[in-house]
């Protein structure tokens, strides 16, 4: 943790306490990894100055946890509703059969409150995916009910090689721009060696495109919704990610200092009294 988060946290010990985007691990039961999701409501610090957002979520927590797993296992997913509207969930990216692909009043019913709904399918393909409200989606995914889905290759040979593996999920909606449910200075910065490759997952769950842009060094593109680019991945400073999309990048870090990683919508990331919102940075050490 850098000086200035361990700053706030110091002055703000309650407000900094909860962060999502967390791995959840899965219970086996038989050939299935089984993930027990509950969707609820709650308050919720985007920073720790303004007041809490109302937010709606799973397990608590915005993002709702990281779901990882490889291609090919049997994923069940346990989905009970604790909210006090109805709701469905959509894995984005994943190619599941249609009784399951979550969009209610098209191939399911609403999930209604107190209910449990179960979500059975085989992962794949692999790459960087996410999970998803896709019932009254505008205002569910705007407070919160977004998370990640990961699916690493069944072949070791095409896994990243890499020394981090980082979730990025923006959001444009409660609580303003944020990233995995914080806004800067309350975003939690890259923290890396000088020499370690850092892989960034970005992911857009808002409603607006978002253009990031790394100070210091670039980025090397190289997955697009999860597809590997193969010959056509390219190295850039700044990358747009639209609502849906997800890249990955990976960040050679071997220029020391602290970086400014930020959307590069101005309005997104500053104003008169400095930085906020989409703004974290990459402190690159040694």
């Amino acid at each position: 943790m850098d000086a200035l988060a361990e700053a706030v946290v110091a002055r703000f010990p309650e407000q900094t306490a909860a962060v999502g985007n967390q791995v959840l691990a899965p219970r086996i039961e038989g050939d299935a990894k089984v993930f027990e999701i509950a969707a609820s409501a709650f308050e919720w610090h985007v920073d720790a100055i303004k007041p809490t957002v109302s937010a709606v979520g799973y397990n608590g927590t915005w993002p709702g946890p990281q779901l990882r797993v490889t291609e090919g296992d049997l994923v069940r997913v346990v989905h009970t509703n604790n909210l006090s509207e109805s709701t469905g969930m959509h894995f984005h990216g994943q190619n599941v059969p249609n009784a399951v692909d979550g969009v209610p009043f098209l191939t399911q019913r609403p999930i209604r409150p107190g209910e449990t709904f179960v979500y059975e399918f085989t992962a794949g393909p692999f790459g960087s995916h996410m999970y998803h409200s896709h019932h009254n989606a505008t205002d569910q995914v705007g407070r919160g009910m977004l998370g990640a889905f990961i699916v690493e290759p069944r072949d070791p040979a095409l896994r990243y090689q890499v020394d981090q593996d980082i979730v990025w999920i923006s959001n444009d909606a409660l609580g303003g721009f944020t990233i995995n449910g914080k806004g800067f200075p309350a975003t939690a910065p890259i923290v890396a060696q000088r020499g370690e490759r850092i892989l960034v997952r970005f992911m857009n769950e808002g409603v607006m495109s978002h253009p990031w842009h790394l100070h210091g060094m670039p980025m090397h593109v190289v997955a697009r919704d999860g597809y590997p680019l193969g010959s056509a991945a390219f190295t850039c400073d700044t990358i747009g990610v639209n609502p849906g999309e997800r890249w990955d990048v990976i960040i050679d870090a071997n220029n020391p200092g602290v970086w400014a990683f930020h959307c590069h919508i101005l309005t997104h990331a500053e104003g008169h009294s400095g930085m906020f919102g989409m703004v974290t940075a990459l402190i690159v050490e040694g």
